[in-house]
């Protein structure tokens, strides 16, 4: 039985670019916002966020995902001039320090938000609401760049309420196919779409087990997967639960371990690009299954990824 099973041949176009998903592609988190659960405020100022970008990319992300604002639980929403103002100037300053060849994502639900960031320069659309708003999906069709499409029941202030499944393999699995039937019935191009199921997103512990374990059978919709569980509430119950306590001071930071090893399940079962606030660490990770996976396929000339 091979452990160190090849991830499938995906590949995403943006922009005349061509990202390779056959390896596994670390997608940076780069929070512009005030308020996000983990990193708020600490990016706000342009050459800060310009900064970590740069510490990102050089530690071996190959995605940027910028976000504007927050997702998490009970978040204060913003309007889309506040969202504008957080997220453009990023956009552009990345373009114009780094240049065209770094994939920047936007992490919005906003398709006004969307449509000028890809006129500053962005490649790609990461929606936590899957095109769910007003003009999302006419906006993903128009744009035609990779759009990811997150798995979530109602909203970040509602959601919690929401984390009910007879069965959450198979219903997260089925809402997952049906939204990307509705996208591609209005223009989004299939091969355009990422899935994400959605940790963190009306899901309680049991529900990111039973996901953890069994992410696999989301391979059955044949596109590519994201794992998005960086500094998640799971991964400190995870460690609460088995009395680690470096969780103690309650920092989401003191979480990263736990989530480089959930990364590496993920891998094993199909996930391609793995999302994540401790690049460095994530990094290690990947290239350990990497070379790993080299290894099991007798390749023995094998380079860094």
């Amino acid at each position: 039985m091979s452990l160190f099973r090849p991830l499938p041949a995906y590949t995403l176009t943006s922009r005349g670019k061509a990202l390779d998903l056959s390896q596994p592609r670390i997608m940076g988190i780069l929070n512009v916002t005030p308020d996000s659960f983990s990193d708020g405020g600490q990016f706000n100022a342009l050459d800060k966020a310009v900064s970590h970008c740069q510490q990102m990319l050089a530690a071996g992300a190959a995605i940027i995902d910028i976000g504007g604002e927050s997702t998490r639980p009970n978040a204060t929403a913003v309007t889309t001039t506040e969202e504008i103002q957080r997220v453009i100037p990023v956009v552009q300053a990345i373009r114009q320090q780094l240049g065209d060849e770094v994939w920047l994502s936007i992490d919005t639900s906003n398709p006004e938000v969307i449509q000028a960031a890809f006129a500053a320069g962005a490649d790609m659309w990461n929606d936590v609401r899957a095109l769910k708003r007003d003009g999302a999906v006419a906006m993903a069709a128009k744009l035609d760049i990779p759009v990811m499409l997150m798995h979530m029941r109602g909203e970040p202030t509602t959601m919690n309420n929401l984390a009910q499944y007879d069965d959450v393999i198979s219903e997260v699995s089925n809402e997952l196919a049906s939204r990307v039937a509705e996208v591609t019935r209005f223009g989004v191009k299939h091969d355009k779409i990422v899935i994400d199921p959605g940790f963190g997103f009306a899901k309680n512990y049991e529900h990111h087990c039973a996901l953890l374990t069994q992410l696999n059978s989301l391979q059955a919709l044949n596109l590519p997967i994201m794992f998005g569980i960086s500094r998640k509430r799971f991964l400190a119950e995870v460690l609460t639960n088995s009395g680690v306590p470096a969780v103690a001071n309650n920092k989401a930071s003191e979480r990263d371990a736990a989530g480089a090893a959930a990364g590496l399940f993920a891998l094993q079962q199909g996930a391609c690009i793995i999302r994540s606030h401790n690049v460095p660490m994530t990094q290690q990770a990947l290239a350990l299954w990497y070379q790993l996976s080299l290894y099991e396929q007798g390749i023995n000339d094998v380079s860094t990824m």
